[in-house]
């Protein structure tokens, strides 16, 4: 386990910004309280709790892997439409203690959903 410092900075903030998630257009995240986090020169990504994310389109896989500062990560596939997004969502289940903020909240690749920002009164 590394501790995030100088050399690899990791900041998580509240988004002020509601985040929506979304497949094929279909929502299925739409939060106020999505986490920004900021890793080294990663770009940023958002957090999303579970109780803002459709979890019935989604199941665990057997993928894991491990990032040094953050602990342990659980990975999920959604099925919307009959489309089969393997993989399309990570999580810290039981993250290291520098990071227990996202704690089960979880992350989407960009590349496989759209994640976008909208203003906090919509």
């Amino acid at each position: 386990m590394k501790q995030p410092g100088p050399d690899h900075p990791i900041t998580v903030a509240l988004n002020p910004r509601r985040v929506r998630v979304e497949v094929n257009g279909h929502v299925i995240a739409d939060s106020a309280a999505a986490l920004t986090l900021k890793e080294a020169d990663y770009p940023a990504v958002q957090y999303i709790p579970r109780e803002d994310i459709e979890m019935g389109f989604f199941g665990r896989t057997d993928r894991s892997s491990n990032c040094p500062y953050k602990g342990d990560a659980s990975y999920y596939t959604a099925t919307i439409d009959g489309e089969v997004l393997e993989n399309v969502a990570w999580s810290y289940e039981d993250p290291y203690p520098a990071m227990e903020q996202i704690r089960g909240a979880l992350a989407f690749y960009p590349d496989r959903v759209r994640i976008y920002e909208v203003d906090p009164s919509v």
